[in-house]
């Protein structure tokens, strides 16, 4: 790898992919130059044409470099474009690399795309030998590839939600026995339409953020509240109401310990509006959500539908086109939801087995997320399963579908991501979860423990 001075200017040169994955990328590079070559510029062209995610990202690539490029003389073009930056710091150039005459990379190897960009990004290093110059990838093979010719190869990291995914909020604090004795000052109680709150002040509330569940242990906790407000070191606690018994269970479903019994409160609360649940297979993200959207549909009247959706993505090889209508289409991939379904129908909730199965024809609806653009669910319960394969990009799409009185709920695995380019600290479930952690009328949780079978818990623990 080549060494260059740390007071060296850098030059960025862009792969297909991350402008594709971040199509705003070109702006995240501060005072350095970005470079685009030939090749690039060829790939989106060809990408653009059809309805694809992928093709609307080219599109407004395509879309910002003309913005970038209106009315410009062709030899300023050639020097660089002045790329704006927010806060009115030193400011970057976007420049377009000509390809290379040999079009092939330092190995002489056959002229793939891939190939074409390697060689103009080591055409550009030696024609700036002062110059940082790196080529910025989602593509691992193509980092390997330019790690073995000693060319300086990232990662684009601008859209990491954390560093590190351990550091992601799991949406728990347990405080331990010496929850009390943390606080200090006065701590004061009183009850509000049959719920019990407390307002405490102290040191810990600094690590506190709206949505948290705050507990005394985890194991047959004394004490559980989810934290409604932090003001500097002031905290407003609501105690959790406990979903353990028969008589408290959700259409049948109890929790079993404090993480799911958070969860469930979650889901039921009328001040949250999205709900997130992280873990493994098994913890029963799937089974408590609509446990909860039932009773929420059929028991308190609060929604009028249910709407189910998620990212068909296979778990082997694709079996080819499926027939029918678009509830008819998506059906194999909500055997999830069939399963906990029947399930839930098996339970002594007091409810008909033929006659739920005729209501829940016309208030469950089973939509796919490539049909969301321009909907608004109004009195909707919307289920996003498997969100950890979609990009921020789309769960964006799919949160801004939310209208009036429309609760959303995000379940996922960060450890089982199927989509290329995407990794536990860039997904979608991710990125949600953290950047709406601070909002008082959002929760996240992440559950651990697996209730499917001894079998499941361990092949979880060992597999």
């Amino acid at each position: 790898m080549r060494d260059t001075p740390d007071t060296a200017g850098c030059a960025y040169v862009l792969d297909t992919n991350v402008l594709i994955h971040d199509p705003a990328c070109v702006f995240r590079f501060q005072e350095h130059d970005v470079v685009i070559p030939m090749t690039v510029l060829e790939e989106l062209d060809r990408l653009k044409r059809g309805q694809s995610d992928t093709a609307r990202s080219a599109r407004q690539i395509s879309r910002t470099f003309s913005e970038l490029l209106d009315g410009l003389p062709a030899e300023e073009v050639a020097d660089g474009v002045l790329l704006p930056q927010a806060g009115g710091g030193a400011a970057g150039r976007l420049l377009f690399l000509p390809s290379p005459g040999s079009g092939e990379d330092g190995g002489g190897a056959a002229r793939t795309a891939d190939n074409r960009i390697v060689a103009e990004a080591l055409a550009l290093r030696d024609a700036r030998p002062a110059d940082r110059v790196v080529l910025v990838t989602k593509d691992v093979n193509l980092r390997v590839k330019c790690a073995a010719l000693g060319l300086t190869v990232e990662d684009y990291r601008n859209d990491r939600a954390v560093d590190d995914i351990d550091s992601m909020i799991s949406g728990v604090t347990v405080a331990g026995r010496g929850l009390w004795e943390a606080f200090e000052g006065e701590i004061s109680s009183w009850q509000d339409d049959g719920r019990n709150y407390y307002r405490v002040s102290g040191r810990p509330v600094t690590q506190w953020h709206p949505g948290m569940l705050l507990c005394d242990r985890e194991d047959r906790p004394e004490f559980e509240a989810i934290v409604r407000r932090v003001e500097g070191t002031s905290g407003l606690l609501e105690v959790c109401r406990d979903f353990r018994s028969d008589k408290q269970s959700v259409w049948g479903v109890r929790a079993t310990d404090a993480r799911q019994n958070f969860a469930l409160n979650a889901l039921l609360d009328a001040e949250i509006d999205l709900v997130t649940l992280a873990g493994p297979a098994g913890t029963g993200k799937t089974y408590m959500a609509l446990a909860a959207g039932l009773h929420l549909v059929y028991e308190e009247r609060r929604f009028e539908r249910i709407v189910i959706t998620r990212d068909p993505v296979a778990m082997g090889e694709a079996i080819g086109y499926l027939p029918g209508t678009e509830e008819e289409k998506m059906a194999p991939w909500m055997g999830a939801f069939h399963d906990n379904m029947e399930s839930l129908l098996r339970s002594d909730n007091g409810w008909s087995c033929a006659v739920t199965r005729e209501m829940l024809s016309s208030r469950i609806q089973i939509r796919s997320p490539g049909f969301m653009r321009g909907r608004t669910f109004n009195d909707t319960l919307l289920i996003v399963d498997e969100a950890q394969n979609l990009t921020p990009k789309q769960v964006k799409g799919l949160i801004t579908r939310a209208g009036r009185n429309t609760k959303i709920v995000c379940l996922g695995n960060v450890a089982q991501i199927d989509t290329p380019y995407l990794t536990a600290n860039t997904c979608g479930l991710t990125a949600l979860a953290q950047r709406f952690r601070d909002w008082p009328h959002a929760v996240h949780a992440t559950l651990r423990n697996v209730e499917r079978s001894r079998l499941a818990l361990r092949a979880e623990s060992v597999l």
